[in-house]
């Protein structure tokens, strides 16, 4: 059994997790609010980078150091700064996209409750069914790193919902692609068939010029 003073100092021990743990969620949380209710869209990009700042932290007080580098390091370095720029550099008229709201709006209503009964779900899963919490953890071996433990669960039980995903990922990257793609009359461009049939016949011509004579 543990003395009274052992749990007293766990106690003590925990209070700077839990005030920093309260710090990064509040400020994510608000940060959150602000992306979606912004309407400069460079203001959106800019609280959304301190979204994962401060989730960042919370994977690091959850012991999750390789999620907390991977928030940084790819998602703020450079999926944010991506965006950023795209949105800066690009001269998108926000106006005329706003137009046609109205005419989507009920859709959106719909998806947006379909997404709140969903989330509301999630959070509430352990008072609905308190005995699903369990099911899909994996044992932790403490033998193990933290980023070996990850590629050993992501690879391995969840792998075929992993290459799910990025298949996913790559259906959502060609769409945007195709949806982007706007193909000018006036370009002259390149066409791999006609230029694989090419023959040295139809690229140059050989002129027999007589001596002192010109072209």
């Amino acid at each position: 059994m543990c003395s009274p003073t052992h749990l007293i100092a766990e106690r003590e021990d925990d209070e700077p997790s839990a005030i920093f743990f309260y710090v990064f969620s509040t400020i994510a949380v608000i940060s959150a609010l602000m992306v979606i209710s912004s309407r400069n869209p460079v203001h959106s990009v800019l609280f959304l980078i301190l979204v994962f700042l401060n989730a960042s932290g919370l994977f690091l007080l959850a012991g999750a150091e390789f999620l907390a580098l991977l928030l940084v390091v790819v998602y703020v370095g450079a999926v944010m700064v991506l965006f950023l720029f795209v949105v800066m550099m690009l001269d998108v008229d926000f106006g005329s996209m706003r137009q046609g709201i109205l005419q989507y709006m009920p859709i959106g209503v719909v998806i947006g409750i379909i997404f709140l009964l969903e989330l509301l779900l999630v959070a509430g899963s352990f008072v609905i069914a308190p005995q699903l919490s369990g099911v899909a953890t994996v044992p932790i071996d403490m033998g193990v790193q933290n980023t070996k433990a990850l590629g050993l669960v992501i690879y391995t039980r969840y792998a075929f919902l992993f290459e799910g995903a990025g298949a996913v990922l790559l259906v959502a990257m060609i769409g945007a692609i195709v949806l982007t793609l706007r193909h000018k009359v006036n370009v002259k461009r390149q066409d791999p068939a006609v230029q694989s049939a090419r023959r040295p016949a139809d690229a140059m011509k050989i002129v027999k010029v007589k001596s002192g004579q010109g072209l």
